[in-house]
Protein backbone atom coordinates (compact mmCIF):
# COMPACT_ATOMS: atom_id res chain seq x y z
CA UNK A 1 0.00 0.00 0.00
CA UNK A 2 1.35 3.44 -0.92
CA UNK A 3 1.90 6.10 1.71
CA UNK A 4 1.52 9.85 1.49
CA UNK A 5 2.88 12.73 3.47
CA UNK A 6 0.30 15.14 4.85
CA UNK A 7 0.64 18.29 6.93
CA UNK A 8 -1.69 19.33 9.73
CA UNK A 9 -1.71 22.77 11.34
CA UNK A 10 -3.02 23.44 14.85
CA UNK A 11 -3.25 26.90 16.44
CA UNK A 12 -2.50 26.95 20.17
CA UNK A 13 -1.79 29.34 23.01
CA UNK A 14 1.56 29.05 24.75
CA UNK A 15 0.10 27.28 27.77
CA UNK A 16 -1.33 24.39 25.74
CA UNK A 17 1.69 23.98 23.44
CA UNK A 18 3.54 21.43 25.57
CA UNK A 19 0.46 19.28 26.12
CA UNK A 20 -0.34 19.24 22.39
CA UNK A 21 3.22 18.23 21.48
CA UNK A 22 3.06 15.40 24.03
CA UNK A 23 -0.20 14.17 22.46
CA UNK A 24 1.30 14.29 18.98
CA UNK A 25 4.38 12.33 20.04
CA UNK A 26 2.27 9.73 21.88
CA UNK A 27 0.22 9.07 18.73
CA UNK A 28 3.45 7.98 17.09
CA UNK A 29 2.62 8.77 13.47
CA UNK A 30 4.32 12.18 13.22
CA UNK A 31 7.52 12.51 11.23
CA UNK A 32 8.28 16.13 12.08
CA UNK A 33 6.89 18.90 14.30
CA UNK A 34 7.42 22.57 13.46
CA UNK A 35 6.49 25.30 15.97
CA UNK A 36 5.77 28.69 14.43
CA UNK A 37 4.90 32.11 15.74
CA UNK A 38 3.55 34.77 13.39
CA UNK A 39 4.55 32.67 10.38
CA UNK A 40 8.17 32.28 11.47
CA UNK A 41 9.57 28.91 12.43
CA UNK A 42 10.92 29.03 16.00
CA UNK A 43 11.63 25.32 16.46
CA UNK A 44 11.63 22.14 14.41
CA UNK A 45 11.85 18.63 15.79
CA UNK A 46 12.33 15.61 13.52
CA UNK A 47 10.77 12.45 14.93
CA UNK A 48 11.43 8.87 13.92
CA UNK A 49 9.26 5.79 14.14
CA UNK A 50 9.88 3.98 17.40
CA UNK A 51 11.00 7.05 19.35
CA UNK A 52 11.18 6.23 23.04
CA UNK A 53 10.87 8.37 26.17
CA UNK A 54 14.60 8.94 26.60
CA UNK A 55 14.84 10.46 23.13
CA UNK A 56 11.67 12.54 23.49
CA UNK A 57 12.62 14.01 26.89
CA UNK A 58 15.00 16.62 25.39
CA UNK A 59 12.38 17.60 22.81
CA UNK A 60 9.75 18.14 25.52
CA UNK A 61 12.26 20.10 27.63
CA UNK A 62 12.96 22.36 24.65
CA UNK A 63 9.23 22.84 24.03
CA UNK A 64 8.80 23.68 27.72
CA UNK A 65 11.40 26.44 27.39
CA UNK A 66 9.73 27.75 24.23
CA UNK A 67 6.36 27.93 26.00
CA UNK A 68 7.73 30.61 28.32
CA UNK A 69 8.57 32.80 25.33
CA UNK A 70 5.57 32.35 23.05
CA UNK A 71 1.95 33.40 23.24
CA UNK A 72 -0.04 32.66 20.09
CA UNK A 73 1.63 30.06 17.92
CA UNK A 74 0.93 27.13 15.65
CA UNK A 75 2.16 23.57 15.44
CA UNK A 76 2.64 22.04 12.02
CA UNK A 77 2.79 18.26 11.98
CA UNK A 78 4.14 16.19 9.10
CA UNK A 79 2.58 12.73 9.08
CA UNK A 80 3.00 9.72 6.86
CA UNK A 81 -0.29 7.94 6.31
CA UNK A 82 -1.47 5.09 4.08
CA UNK A 83 -2.69 6.31 0.68
CA UNK A 84 -6.38 5.62 1.45
CA UNK A 85 -6.25 7.45 4.79
CA UNK A 86 -4.48 10.45 3.25
CA UNK A 87 -7.48 11.15 1.04
CA UNK A 88 -9.69 11.71 4.07
CA UNK A 89 -7.14 13.67 6.13
CA UNK A 90 -7.90 17.38 6.41
CA UNK A 91 -6.08 20.24 8.06
CA UNK A 92 -7.75 21.05 11.35
CA UNK A 93 -7.74 24.16 13.46
CA UNK A 94 -9.44 23.92 16.84
CA UNK A 95 -12.18 26.48 17.40
CA UNK A 96 -11.92 28.90 20.29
Amino acid sequence: MATRTVWEKIKVEGGELLERVKQIVEKGNARRIVIKQKGRSVAEFPLTIGVVGAVIAPVLAAVGAIVALLSECSIEIERVVPGDEAKSTRKRTPRS
